[in-house]
């Protein structure tokens, strides 16, 4: 028994170098960084966006609507004349802080019901998947947009909206990891040795699915934003007077026909520029759980 323990502290230093390695080698790959640095970069207009635009993003001026992009005005006025690039900058305020919100609440609730349904497994598990797949087979925008329409808009609504419409989806996910654990020989082991369910949900199996739920989280996250964005944009998600991307596409769709494109055009880029950024940190990271 002496000689087991003295071999794992040996090896648990060589183990923790390799998962710090591993860790920075994850995070130091191209995609990730862009994806990260794009995120950043958001995160610092959504935080510090005021003390930086160059005019107020709320003040009308009624003798500079729908300006083109020119030197003064970089990316245009909109149809009351306020500069769509410090709108911009300050849109973002809103959107990240209500997708990550709804993001971490669908993956918290959906971890916390697969990971009860992969590990009980019997009757537990095969009723608690019907459900699943009964909510999943409804359409997702169709589920959401009844409900904001029944309980009416906000922030909090649709932040909880999202949120539980993403728990039966990270749900199977992270079931099916917990299934695939539960078979492990480290689970039997710990039976043996008498730990109760909740320590080996929570201790053993929850940090091996870790990477699973990660990569959950990130790829929700660009889902959301996309999703938050469009619920905006049929006027049943952020409200205004909100400087938000998906209201400033709203007001200036009418105007595209007229050859004024750059109030959709670039809020629309803002974006993408977010769905792009958060996909290509998930791609990434789902490569690394792949890899041997």
């Amino acid at each position: 028994m002496t000689g087991d323990m003295s071999l794992a502290a040996r090896q648990a230093p060589v183990d923790r170098a390799t998962s710090i390695r591993r860790v920075v080698e994850r995070f130091a790959k191209p995609p990730v960084v862009i994806g990260a640095s794009v995120l950043l970069f958001w995160l610092a207009c959504a935080l510090f966006g005021n003390a930086f635009v160059p005019f107020d993003p709320y003040a009308d001026d009624l003798l500079s609507t729908l300006t083109p992009p020119d030197g003064l005005h970089w990316f245009g006025t909109d149809q009351l004349g306020r500069d769509v690039l410090s709108r911009i900058i300050v849109g973002s305020r809103d959107i990240l802080l209500i997708a990550p919100l709804a993001t971490l609440l669908g993956v918290v609730s959906g971890s916390l019901v697969g990971l009860i349904l992969g590990y009980v497994g019997g009757l537990t598990d095969i009723v608690g998947g019907r459900i699943l797949d009964a909510f999943m087979a409804l359409p997702f925008v169709v589920v959401v947009m009844m409900t904001l329409v029944a309980i009416g808009p906000s922030n909090i609504t649709v932040i909880t909206v999202i949120g539980l419409a993403y728990t039966p989806l990270v749900a199977r996910t992270v079931r099916s990891a917990v299934r695939e654990q539960r078979e492990q020989d480290y689970i039997s082991a710990a039976r043996l040795s008498g730990e109760n369910a909740l320590s080996i949900m929570f201790l053993e199996i929850l940090p091996n699915v870790r990477e699973t739920i990660m990569v959950e989280l990130v790829t929700r996250l660009g889902y959301a934003f996309f999703a938050v964005a469009t619920l905006s944009f049929l006027g049943l998600g952020i409200q205004p007077p909100s400087a938000d991307w998906g209201l400033a596409i709203a007001e200036g769709y009418g105007f595209l026909t007229g050859g004024m494109w750059w109030v959709v055009l670039f809020n629309s880029g803002a974006i993408v520029s977010l769905v792009l950024a958060t996909n290509l940190i998930a791609h990434s990271l789902g490569a690394f759980e792949d890899s041997p």
